[in-house]
């Protein structure tokens, strides 16, 4: 049954009644003369029958009046609740972009790849499954740039971490930085779970923050972060930095050193279990208002077309009977 957001201006329904009804007031006032008003009111008066003055013509114009009044007050509809995605977490994604993502020492179908073609293969897959999760991707180098908000639209974080680029934030690893700029998305969010996935090749070599620091930051702010080492030589990578950074916000590190691996962390982050949160419903607003508004505007143009069509219809009726 349709609802009307302004019902108070159905009110307003019966004031051409009541115009009708208040007693008319002559007054002599300044008036725009019409030449031909004589000549016109004389056709009216010629032929009281005609549309123009028959009960068919208040008839159509109170239902213009009703039509609009209807649609000024917005009849809508009110359509079946809905339920909306609610995050189990928000989850922010930072990848690190350094030249060493360069180093061809991933295997892929039997071909040798490069460590951020890896990444993409694995974490592309890992996004999509992040199903009531909201996701942010963090693109870190020399400096950390957020790539994408927190949202719930997983392919276009998806898309965007397939057009990154190696180098596009600078040469070096600014790890605490990453960490950084991720607390800060994540710090003034509702959700009770906050966490922050770190994929890195190397060690904290440039940014303002030390990955320690970082840390202290995102433990203030309950940011749990994960922590991963990606990459076949075991010397490029601080990974005491990475354990310690986990340690200190709760959560855990990982290793990967091929494909393997960082898949199966991944499918470990999976299993991760989600905030019980209360599934948010919402009823979606259907707008009605065209409907009496179209009646109006077709109401109109049928008293402003019937009227000549049936003057010029009289008039061949009666030039055949004179002919007759």
């Amino acid at each position: 049954m349709p609802e009307f957001e302004y019902p108070w201006l159905l009110w307003l329904a019966p004031l051409p009644l009541l115009m009708y009804l208040l007693p008319a007031q002559r007054r002599e006032e300044a008036a725009l003369r019409v030449p031909f008003f004589r000549e016109v009111s004389a056709l009216g008066l010629s032929n009281p029958g005609s549309p123009l003055t028959s009960p068919l013509k208040q008839i159509c114009l109170w239902l213009i009046w009703l039509c609009c009044v209807t649609a000024a007050a917005n009849p809508q509809r009110l359509g079946e609740p809905v339920s909306l995605p609610m995050a189990g977490r928000d989850l922010m994604l930072a990848v690190d972009l350094s030249e060493s993502m360069y180093s061809r020492d991933m295997v892929f179908q039997g071909q040798r790849i490069d460590r951020l073609t890896a990444v993409k293969l694995v974490v592309g897959s890992f996004v999509e499954q992040r199903l009531n999760d909201r996701l942010g991707l963090i693109l870190f180098g020399t400096r950390a740039y957020v790539q994408a908000p927190l949202t719930f639209d997983r392919n276009t974080v998806g898309n965007l971490l397939l057009e990154a680029q190696i180098g596009m934030a600078g040469p070096s690893t600014a790890i605490g930085d990453a960490i950084g700029l991720a607390v800060k998305r994540l710090q003034n969010q509702q959700a009770e779970s906050r966490v922050l996935v770190l994929l890195t090749d190397g060690a904290n070599t440039d940014g303002e923050l030390t990955p320690q620091q970082a840390a202290d930051l995102a433990a203030q702010f309950n940011v749990k972060i994960y922590t991963i080492g990606f990459g076949s030589n075991d010397r490029e990578i601080d990974i005491r930095s990475l354990i310690e950074v986990a340690e200190r916000t709760g959560g855990q590190s990982f290793r990967a050193r091929n494909l393997q691996q960082l898949a199966e962390i991944h499918e470990e982050l999976n299993r991760l279990e989600p905030v019980d949160q209360d599934a948010e419903t919402v009823r979606p607003v259907y707008a009605l208002f065209y409907w009496p508004l179209g009646a109006a505007f077709v109401l109109s143009l049928l008293l402003a077309g019937v009227p000549p069509l049936m003057a010029r219809l009289s008039n061949a009726l009666g030039n055949r009977e004179a002919s007759l």
